[in-house]
Parts: C-alpha cells; sequence; structure tokens
C-alpha cells in the first residue's frame, strides 16, 4: 500500500480521487489547498502526491517550487484543467512526473498513477543501490604517509582523462581506489564498469571487453555489447591487466590508442569514449623484458603510476580499517555494531596481514558473524591472529599475548604427553588435523 496526497480546491475532484484510489488499495489524504499539502507532506512522508496547478493560499507551481530539491520529496501527477496542455508542461519542467487532463477516466487515472508509483519505486532503489555501492566500496584512508602521498596524486590524476595504473599487492584496495578516482573525475556520472582480466580465458575475455556479433562462434545466438560499450561515457577498470593475453594485449592498446574497435565476429568500427583505469600485482617491466608484456601497451598505461602500500606497511591504519569494516558489515546485518577490546586491537596491529586490506575485511566480517557480545576481544578473532601475536618480537614481553601463547603450550604438552608424543593421536585428541598441530608446534616453540 502507497501513500498519496491529493490536493485540489474542488471538493468534488478530491472526493472522486481519493474514493477511486483507495477502492484500489492506496492510502489516500486529501488538501484543499498548495499550503495544506505541503504540512501533508511534511507529516506523512506521502509516495505520490496528485497536484492541482489551481489553487488557494498556494497554487501548484508554489508547491512543485517548495519540492524542488528536496530529499525525500515525493513525485508529482499534475491535475489541469482541459485546454491546460502547456501548464502541464510547464510543471513537467519543474519537477513533475506525468499530468491528468480533467475530466479523466477511471482506469486512465490508475494506470498513470501506477506508473508513476512504479518509477518512484524504481528511483527508490537506484538510489539505495548507489548508497550501497559507495559505502561498501568506500576509501578509508587512514593517517598514514604513504597512504596520504597516493591519495594526493589520485586526487590530482582524478580531474583528468589520463589513464592511471595502479600497482599493489592483492588485496590492498585497487579497485576502491579506482572507484574512488572515478568519483571525483568529469566521467563521475557516467558508469564504472571493471572487469578481472585474470578470471577468464583469452577467448572469452575478448568477447567480454568487445562484445559479439551474433554467431561469431559457437553458442553465440545473438548480439552482445561488451564492458567496454557499457563503459560509454565512463571509466572502464581492467584489473590484473597483467594477465592480458599477447594477442588481446594488441587490441586492448588499440582501443585505448585509437579509441576504435570491433566486437568478435563484426566489421563495423565502433568509437569507445571511456577512461582506463587498470592495475596490476605482477612486475610489468619484468614481464616486458621477458616478452610476456607489450613494451608499447606498458607505456601507453603508465602515463600515471599509483603505488598502494601494504597493510604491513601502514599498521596505524588498522583501528580505523578494523571499525570501518565492523561498521559496515553489521549494518549488512541488522546488528549493533561491537567495539574492539584494547587487546584485541593490539593483535590486529601486530598481525604481518599477508591479504592485506581484503583479509582484514574478512576477519572483521567474520567477529561480525559468529561474535555473540558487544565488544570483540581476542577469542573472536581467527587463531592465526593469535599465532603471530605470539611469535617472538611481535609483542612487548609478558602481558595478555604471552599468558595465551603459554596457555597454549600447556594444552599441547599435555596432549602429547597423553599420546606419548605421537603428534597424529595428539592432533585428534585436541580435534586438530596433523599438520595444524605441527604448525603450532613450530610456531610456539613447544619440542
Amino acid at each position: 500500500m502507497a501513500t498519496l496526497v491529493v490536493a485540489d480546491d474542488d471538493g468534488a475532484i478530491r472526493k472522486i480521487v481519493r474514493d477511486r484510489l483507495a477502492a484500489a488499495g492506496q492510502s489516500v489524504e486529501v488538501a484543499e489547498d498548495g499550503q495544506a499539502a505541503l504540512e501533508l507532506v511534511d507529516r506523512l512522508a506521502p509516495d505520490l502526491l496528485l497536484l492541482d496547478l489551481q489553487m488557494p493560499r498556494l497554487d501548484g507551481f508554489g508547491v512543485l517550487e517548495a519540492l524542488a530539491g528536496r530529499p525525500g520529496a515525493p513525485g508529482v501527477i499534475v491535475l489541469t484543467a482541459h485546454g491546460s496542455i502547456e501548464a502541464a508542461v510547464r510543471a513537467m519542467k519543474a519537477g513533475a512526473l506525468d499530468f491528468l487532463q480533467k475530466p479523466f477516466e477511471a482506469a486512465h487515472l490508475l494506470h498513470v498513477v501506477q506508473g508513476a508509483l512504479e518509477r518512484g519505486r524504481l528511483r527508490r532503489d537506484v538510489g539505495r543501490l548507489r548508497d550501497e555501492v559507495a559505502t561498501r566500496h568506500r576509501l578509508v584512508a587512514g593517517s598514514s604517509e604513504r597512504m596520504g602521498m597516493a591519495l594526493e596524486l589520485a586526487g590530482r590524476a582524478a580531474i583528468s582523462d589520463a589513464t592511471v595504473l595502479l600497482l599493489g599487492e592483492s588485496g590492498t584496495g585497487k579497485e576502491v581506489l579506482a572507484r574512488w578516482i572515478h568519483a571525483r573525475s568529469r566521467r563521475a556520472e557516467a558508469p564504472f564498469v571493471a572487469i578481472n582480466c585474470a578470471a577468464l580465458s583469452p577467448d572469452l575475455l575478448e568477447s567480454e571487453l568487445f562484445g559479439h556479433e551474433r554467431g561469431a562462434f559457437t553458442g553465440a545466438v545473438g548480439a552482445r555489447s561488451g564492458r567496454l560499450e557499457l563503459a560509454e561515457g565512463g571509466t572502464l577498470f581492467l584489473d590484473e591487466i597483467g594477465e592480458l593475453a599477447l594477442g588481446l594485449q594488441a587490441k586492448v592498446l588499440r582501443a585505448i590508442q585509437e579509441r576504435t574497435y570491433e566486437r568478435v565476429g563484426g566489421t563495423r568500427t565502433l568509437r569507445a569514449d571511456v577512461r582506463l583505469l587498470a592495475a596490476t600485482n605482477r612486475d610489468l617491466e619484468a614481464a616486458v623484458a621477458t616478452g610476456a608484456f607489450r613494451q608499447d601497451l606498458y607505456y601507453r598505461i603508465k602515463v600515471v603510476v599509483l603505488r598502494l602500500p601494504a597493510l604491513r606497511e601502514r599498521r596505524e591504519d588498522v583501528p580505523g580499517l578494523a571499525t570501518h569494516f565492523l561498521e559496515q558489515f553489521s549494518r549488512e546485518s541488522g546488528r549493533r555494531s561491537p567495539g574492539l577490546d584494547p587487546d584485541a586491537l593490539r593483535a590486529l596491529e601486530a598481525y604481518a596481514w599477508p591479504g592485506n586490506v581484503r583479509e582484514l575485511a574478512n576477519v572483521m566480517e567474520r567477529c561480525v558473524v559468529l561474535g555473540t557480545g558487544d565488544v570483540i576481544g581476542p577469542g573472536d578473532l581467527p587463531e592465526e591472529l593469535a599465532l603471530d601475536a605470539a611469535r617472538p618480537g611481535t609483542q612487548p614481553a609478558g602481558g595478555f599475548h604471552e599468558a595465551v601463547a603459554e596457555a597454549k603450550r600447556a594444552i599441547l604438552r599435555e596432549a602429547l604427553r597423553a599420546e606419548d608424543g605421537h603428534q597424529t593421536r595428539a592432533a585428534r585428541r585436541l580435534g586438530l588435523t596433523q599438520p595444524y598441530l605441527a604448525r603450532l608446534l613450530k610456531n610456539l616453540k613447544v619440542r
């Protein structure tokens, strides 16, 4: 059931429209002038406003002006007298979705109202999806100097159309930074389209990038647009560009340099108005030296080069990132965001993070999913974090982490004594696998 407001100074029109919409299952309130309509909008936050243009106190155009730019304003359908098409067009330019010319048939009224409600739902869904994408891919810069320098350079590059090459280990946030650059470019309102070059075979990747014509290959039952075409006017992000096959590298170079391409199996030349952002964790200079990557493509994509530091190189950013991910995953699961115990935070800061920011995000999601309290403690963290924190040199002598490590040593020694030093049986007694037990013994220096 949608909530609607009908504003008209003609009592008969108000009653007819209210009765017909109520009979269709909608919740309807009425107003006799524009001022009363705005008061109902403020109180009810309706989905739709049916608005007469000629009313006392405040006419329809005054209402449209008052609603212009207001967050959460309802869609508006204008009610016009016969022969007032010019006024209806003016109202549409002022923000109205549609208009109904009096007198109108009940079926036409319901058709126009249903269409406006559907467009409103679609608009809200799109807005919600944009908010979710923006939240999930929000860049949390932190306070580290190296990340600050990368962002400062990225901000300057964003306002241009220059190709940007993002370098860094897997999981450092290269796609998030690419989206950040796109959002600050002149192409921000156009699409951001990403593709992982390592995820598809060369043939599938070519079709995915450039599209294909009907009959281009077995199974191509119809023509299909590629990512390049979908990104028209916007940004194309090629993740793991170092994995491109040599034959495909030449076609990508032409698309970047000449801004033209053909679909697979096609002869028609298409234009490509896109900005390219690329990322890799490979050493492209070494790949060029061995002939695995084209030198001309390498020089074409390295106009601006940004290197993202590994998370272990900016440990001061771990608390802010951890809090961000806790809030994000809590919001997505409809739960209250937990806090971080100081000892748990110290374990997070001490850990080496081989999977970088992506691994930290996964750990925080695990804590939200499995956690039961209001605070994330050391016991809520995965085993490998406690092990890493327990290694010599990663924590000050004594304190919580050393106590945890010593307790684990005692448990392991007791299990080994009970099984006469037999590791496989000791692992079975503890509910562990033998390789994992062996790693525990090595990390905790248990003989």
